[in-house]
């Protein structure tokens, strides 16, 4: 018997609250005598739980859940299974999603769209120890080298912004003055780039710095 044949599947185990995506991802799987789905959760903290007790090789890990983001439970994850593997799958290209999953040890990035033989072949890859992070992807993550950060003020007057709130408000809710939140604003407007409070909205969501 070739080693090939012999070989083990990959186990993959696949975290994500939609249905039909998990289906998606079982059909995709369903006829590769080189892989195996051994486990589905439908939120991050099943995951974690179904991770811990069946060990996968490879993890599909959606970014949006209802329970905890999937950034967070990259991180529980690779705290306690340091050489775990983890593929993240989304339908958000913004690159602070992407680098807040790289960061925290994402082994690789997918869109949700580009399933199948794609997806296939970056279980594969991943599971070969490489990366994979598509053209897109990396496009999106160049551009922002370098950029600063948001503080956890100003994402806090962002996120009210954001909601409808005008600058009296935002003072009244976080404690601080109006000249103070206008400060934060022009910050904020520097970092992102933006033209004014709408655009920043725009832009923050689009990089995935905030939700909406």
């Amino acid at each position: 018997m070739s080693a090939n044949i012999s070989a083990r599947p990959i186990r993959v185990l696949a975290i994500d609250d939609h249905p039909l995506l998990r289906e998606g991802i079982a059909s995709a799987l369903a006829d590769q005598a080189d892989m195996t789905l051994v486990g589905e959760a439908v939120d991050a903290r099943t995951g974690i739980e179904q991770f811990r007790r069946v060990r996968p090789d490879v993890t599909l890990m959606d970014l949006q859940m209802p329970d905890m983001s999937g950034i967070e439970a990259i991180r529980i994850i690779r705290e306690e299974f340091t050489d775990a593997r983890i593929l993240v799958l989304t339908t958000f290209q913004g690159d602070v999603q992407v680098s807040g999953a790289l960061r925290h040890g994402a082994s690789g990035f997918l869109l949700k769209g580009t399933l199948r033989k794609e997806l296939r072949d970056a279980i594969r890859a991943v599971h070969a120890g490489r990366r994979v992070i598509p053209p897109e992807v990396a496009v999106g993550l160049a551009e922002h080298v370098g950029d600063e950060t948001l503080s956890l003020r100003e994402l806090e007057v962002l996120r009210s912004v954001a909601g409808g709130n005008a600058n009296k408000s935002i003072a009244a809710e976080l404690g601080i003055s109006e000249d103070t939140v206008k400060a934060h604003m022009k910050s904020i407007l520097a970092k992102l780039d933006a033209r004014d409070r709408t655009h920043a909205v725009v832009m923050a969501v689009k990089r995935g710095i905030i939700e909406i």
